[in-house]
């Protein structure tokens, strides 16, 4: 009897040494990627203009929280619906204060949501919902009463992703069907039993409801808005140009669903036991690509293994290709030590030929990735898992993959580690350390009960 209680001891101190090692790990890294800026406000931000509103033209709002939005749900419709040049396309909060998205980039919006409205005198015909974590219920209640406010048929409300979530929060996805991201969907059928969440499709469109599943599904759904207001042509012209591999999906959204299997450990293991997680810098530069940005951000920052982090010339903001206003959260000059340096875009070269002259002389020592540059002619994503593969291991890109529900895998050439080493390694390098701690004070313990009976 003996035997079995000393080897239950065992097997509750490996899981709980474990487990507590790695929920720790876990919340470092959710925090980590949940970073809001903090540090200081460029002058220069008082002086942003946003682009220019044309009265003729309908208005897509795309939201960003007081606290953290996902970055590819922004960024990605944000430019998708830009690209069209049949709307005017704004970035709206509760405030005009740095926003954050996940992974690290920071966006100044172009109008609070009262600025918008008075913009427009009625509010946007189109408001891109993201996903957006309810952390603080004070500072997320503007987003879910303005979304409330333009609830009527007049306007299309558009979720990406999780932002389905946000959707439901304001109950009124409520005696609706709706989608979102395979990983969460169990989750929110308790959550809102209200809602018929649909599974097997890539976006679900309901009255004036559109929602996506998970992250590219987004584009799927934009795509499908697109073409419903715009016609077919105007759609399928962003998606080429976008060199988006997966279209057929605007037309036939039907999907074999994800499902959570054992090989997704590889995430969990990733955010909680990559202790040295590589420094990837990231150059802001002005026409930088939104897509190009997002799959350097979503792909690297995403998977557990690598902080993200912006740096540009010039401490002021910069403006990407479709007007977004962004701040690095470090400078050429000051920017900390790195694994890698990742230069977005099929035209970085030229693009942003003096930034890259700057960092060549007076920046870091660290590796140079060229994301795009040698592939133009491929979706963005693609080259972002590639060398995810490479930097980490297979089984991490084909993760980060599978949780953007990018469905058009034989497009990739992954090589690299089978899985990564330290990863599983470290819980059993750990697990091992505490059983052989635990033995040794079970022995001592033997020790001395031995020599007291003596």
């Amino acid at each position: 009897m003996k035997k079995v209680w000393r080897f239950i001891v065992y097997v509750c101190v490996f899981v709980l040494i474990v487990g507590g090692t790695g929920a720790v790990g876990f919340a470092s890294t959710m925090q980590e990627a949940m970073s809001i800026y903090d540090k200081p406000v460029p002058a220069s931000i008082q002086s942003l203009q946003a682009p220019a509103y044309d009265s003729k033209k309908p208005t897509v709002a795309v939201i960003l929280a007081n606290e953290v939005t996902e970055i590819f749900d922004f960024l990605v419709p944000y430019e998708m619906f830009s690209m069209t040049e049949s709307y005017n396309v704004f970035a709206a909060a509760p405030d005009k204060n740095i926003k954050s998205l996940t992974g690290g980039l920071d966006v100044v919006p172009h109008y609070t949501f009262d600025e918008l409205d008075r913009l427009t005198g009625k509010g946007p015909d189109i408001i891109v919902i993201p996903f957006m974590p309810i952390l603080d219920e004070a500072k997320y209640k503007p987003v879910r009463e303005w979304i409330r406010k333009h609830s009527s048929t007049e306007t299309t409300l558009l979720s990406i992703c999780n932002g389905a979530e946000n959707l439901a929060d304001t109950g009124l996805l409520n005696g609706k069907s709706a989608a979102t991201h395979w990983g969460d969907i169990d989750r929110l059928e308790k959550q809102y039993a209200e809602v018929r969440w649909i599974r097997d499709q890539r976006y679900v469109p309901d009255g004036n409801l559109v929602s996506s599943a998970g992250l590219t599904s987004g584009m799927d759904a934009t795509l499908y808005v697109i073409s419903r207001q715009l016609g077919e042509p105007a759609a399928a012209k962003v998606a080429k140009e976008m060199k988006y591999p997966s279209y057929d999906f605007v037309g036939h959204p039907q999907m074999e669903p994800f499902t959570a299997g054992l090989s997704d450990i590889v995430y969990i293991l990733n955010n909680a036991f990559q202790w040295s997680k590589k420094k990837n810098g990231i150059l802001l530069y002005n026409g930088a690509d939104e897509l190009a940005l997002s799959s350097a951000f979503d792909t690297y920052g995403a998977s557990g293994t690598t902080t993200t982090l912006t740096i540009s010339s010039k401490r002021e903001p910069v403006v990407t290709r479709h007007g977004l206003n962004l701040i690095a959260r470090y400078q050429i000059a000051d920017a900390p030590k790195l694994d890698k340096m990742i230069f977005v875009g099929s035209d970085v070269k030229t693009r942003a030929a003096d930034d890259i002259r700057n960092w060549n002389e007076n920046g870091g020592k660290a590796a140079q990735l060229f994301l795009h540059s040698d592939a133009p002619e491929r979706f963005a994503m693609e080259p972002a898992f590639e060398d995810l593969a490479k930097q980490e291991d297979i089984r991490t890109a084909k993760f980060a993959a599978k949780r953007l529900e990018y469905r058009a895998t034989s497009e990739l050439k992954l090589e690299g580690a089978p899985f990564s080493y330290e990863a599983f390694g470290i819980p059993i390098g750990v697990g091992l350390l505490s059983l052989l701690v635990v033995s040794f004070l079970d022995r001592l313990s033997i020790r001395r009960k031995t020599s007291s009976a003596l």
